[in-house]
């Protein structure tokens, strides 16, 4: 069982035999979709290596960043549209390298009533979904563009753990839901305040920021 070596997460033998019996190992390289929006999702995904972005467009077409997924991470909007057998309401981005071993949709309830450890991750997951979801609107509603980016790369940093964040700003921009001349206002600013560097695609965090 290498494959969970890195995991967070006490899952019963018995559950860890299932999941290696049952799930599909799956890689996606960096921007691969994972989930799309409108179609059905036949599948849960355990993630092993790697991080994964998942969006929600509005009504006037913009994308906005729900949350982001890590290794031992799953998505409960996939959990649910797997469970309910719903079109999927939200894009799911490979950000670098992905591993993740796909849980089929006919094993989520079996191992819900079968599983107290499984009952206990999938519990822990929407709720820390859902927080992430209010932080997210917390942000959007109260707090100021500026606050909002620094939270952007400090989340970044922390994800990858490395002071070097690539992204361009057109991305940047996408996610927080703004323009890219407002973002590159912005980081020009935090350039100029000593606070990190900018490159083509690339921004360097240093030290005081």
């Amino acid at each position: 069982m290498n494959i969970f070596r890195d995991f967070n997460i006490s899952f019963e033998p018995e559950l860890l035999a299932e999941i290696e019996q049952y799930g599909q190992l799956r890689s996606f390289k960096e921007g691969d979709i994972i989930m799309d929006y409108g179609k059905y999702i036949r599948m849960m995904p355990l993630i092993i290596k790697g991080t994964i972005k998942v969006l929600r467009m509005d009504e006037s077409g913009k994308e906005l960043l729900l949350y982001y997924l890590s290794s031992s991470e799953s998505c409960s909007m996939a959990y649910s549209c797997c469970m309910e057998a719903k079109k999927s309401e939200v894009r799911a981005i490979a950000e670098d390298d992905v591993d993740l071993i796909a849980i089929p949709h006919d094993k989520l309830d079996q191992w819900l009533c079968k599983y107290p450890t499984w009952k206990n991750y999938i519990m822990r997951s929407f709720n820390e979904r859902f927080l992430e979801l209010l932080k997210s609107i917390e942000s959007i509603a109260f707090h100021k563009l500026d606050e909002r980016l620094i939270a952007y790369l400090k989340e970044k940093q922390r994800l990858t753990g490395s002071s070097v964040i690539k992204a361009s700003h057109y991305i940047i921009a996408d996610e927080l839901a703004t323009s890219r001349v407002v973002i590159s206002r912005l980081l020009k600013q935090l350039e100029n305040e000593g606070k990190l560097l900018l490159y083509r695609n690339e921004i360097k965090l240093l030290n005081t920021f």
